[in-house]
């Protein structure tokens, strides 16, 4: 990877392979262009939001090929826009912590008219009992999924970072920390996504009780300076759940997305989602869990 893009990222370590051959490249470019046009990542982050719902709009309606094909380059440019705010943020220095929140709910915005537009697909596609009932309960427990993985690839990928130094994993905090933060906050839409971000944040620790023992034993023992031995075996062993972890990404549900709108068979995209991502996402937290009980253990 070039060294212009890769200074713009968080970490070549937590990268995935097809953002850094595509995404990234794409999205540096275009950083490189606005950054001195006062357009902010913020901004950036808004615009992908939308771009990415019109997706959702366009594959509302079945058995239209040129709709399908330009949601699908919707979501790929909202997508290209999610790597530019942190690589324009990167770039410009321009960053806030309503900005990183902002930017983590964005692909959960996508995917909820993009839910939206296939429960109606379903409908109209196929007559079973229950209807439309059954179809909701589908698209609510692929959503329950989705935000699950979402939420525990993000955590993951946010400790490593901790893990290579203090600086770059500076966005790693616990709900306890983010709601002290919330209290001493004005009324307004600042709080309100922050409070989103406490129950975000809850849920990430509910699901790792052996990730939280690790860092709490290695806060009594050494506080905000880890060692560098205690980060390098940390690293080492994370680092090789990346692709795993990788597949519950964007691009770990886009290729079966694209391929279930394309050939307007949407019930695809709810099984990769809920039965083959849930198992991966499984095996994902189960080996985690055991890395970190036997971080948590050494001496």
């Amino acid at each position: 990877m070039n060294k212009d893009v890769e200074a713009t990222l968080k970490s070549i370590e937590t990268e995935n392979y097809f953002d850094r051959l595509f995404y990234r490249p794409i999205g540096y470019k275009i950083a490189n262009a606005i950054k001195n046009t006062g357009i902010t990542p913020n901004v950036v982050t808004i615009i992908s939001i939308f771009i990415g719902i019109s997706a959702g709009i366009c594959w509302y309606f079945p058995h239209d090929i040129i709709l399908a094909l330009l949601g699908i380059l919707a979501l790929v440019i909202a997508n290209i826009l999610d790597c530019v705010d942190g690589q324009l943020a990167r770039m410009t220095g321009i960053k806030s912590q309503v900005g990183r929140i902002l930017d983590g709910f964005a692909g959960d915005l996508w995917f909820l008219m993009i839910y939206i537009a296939f429960a109606h697909r379903l409908t109209t596609q196929y007559s079973v009992p229950f209807e439309p009932w059954i179809y909701i309960l589908i698209v609510f427990i692929s959503a329950f999924s989705h935000w699950n993985q979402a939420s525990i690839t993000d955590y993951y990928k946010t400790l490593h970072l901790l893990f290579i130094s203090k600086e770059k994993g500076k966005e790693f905090e616990n709900s306890a920390s983010i709601a002290r933060r919330y209290k001493k906050m004005s009324r307004g839409v600042n709080k309100v996504i922050t409070w989103g971000y406490i129950l975000y944040t809850k849920n990430q620790e509910r699901l790792t009780p052996e990730l939280q023992k690790m860092l709490a034993r290695i806060d009594n023992k050494y506080g905000n300076d880890i060692p560098d031995d205690v980060r390098a075996a940390f690293r080492a062993k994370s680092i090789k759940l990346m692709p795993l972890i990788d597949m519950n990404t964007f691009n770990g549900r886009s290729f079966i997305l694209f391929i279930s709108v394309i050939f307007n068979i949407i019930w695809l995209y709810f099984i990769w989602e809920i039965v083959v991502l849930n198992i991966i996402r499984m095996i994902i937290r189960n080996r985690h869990e055991n890395i970190c009980k036997n971080i948590e253990n050494e001496p």
